[in-house]
């Protein structure tokens, strides 16, 4: 669980309990787990000592997965995910897309849940990077909150929860067909 940094001025936040809302900035572990997934993690730390507003590019596939939707699904899988799911992972706003990082293989097995739910490929998919893939993440400091990079649940320790694919086809479905009901295992 993630704890509440600061949420003064992000509209991402509104509306969400203190007590339970994601972190909005990254913290030292963050850091070092972000840089797990370089191949040279020192080195990217190194970077970020010495300029923490720059955003970096990181593999994916190996830490985490990334789930790229439009940044008004996106708001809405955040808010289900938080509101009636299990949380998400750490999540981050990319030149006006949100980026849900998520576990390992994620993005392979994302697509054929969608397939199997007919999910249309005309409809907006959600872009899954996972293996041979590589995503710019947002500074480490928390900066201008009207940037075109910055996070919304910034990762917050060496082994942050990452939402796997059942979780994110879940708040996927629901935020794209507002009128189903998906009740994630509540009787």
């Amino acid at each position: 669980m993630t704890t509440l940094t600061t949420a003064a001025g992000c509209p991402a936040l509104e509306g969400l309990d203190a007590r339970t809302a994601p972190a909005t900035q990254v913290t030292p572990q963050g850091a070092a787990w972000l840089a797990s997934a370089s191949a040279r993690p020192e080195d990217t730390l190194a970077v970020w000592q010495a300029r923490p507003a720059a955003p970096a590019v990181l593999p994916c596939g190996t830490a985490f997965d990334v789930v790229n939707v439009p940044l008004v699904v996106g708001r809405r899988m955040l808010d289900l995910l938080w509101e009636r799911g299990p949380g998400s992972g750490p999540a981050a706003v990319h030149r006006g897309r949100m980026l849900l990082f998520a576990a390992p293989g994620t993005a392979q097995r994302l697509p054929a849940l969608l397939a199997w739910e007919e999910w249309s490929p005309a409809a907006a998919a959600p872009l899954c990077h996972g293996h041979g893939d590589a995503v710019t993440v947002p500074p480490l400091s928390a900066g201008s909150a009207s940037g075109p990079s910055r996070w919304l649940v910034a990762p917050d320790s060496r082994r942050p929860w990452l939402p796997g694919p059942d979780s994110l086809l879940w708040a996927f479905l629901h935020a794209a067909r507002p009128g189903i009901d998906f009740s994630f295992g509540r009787t």
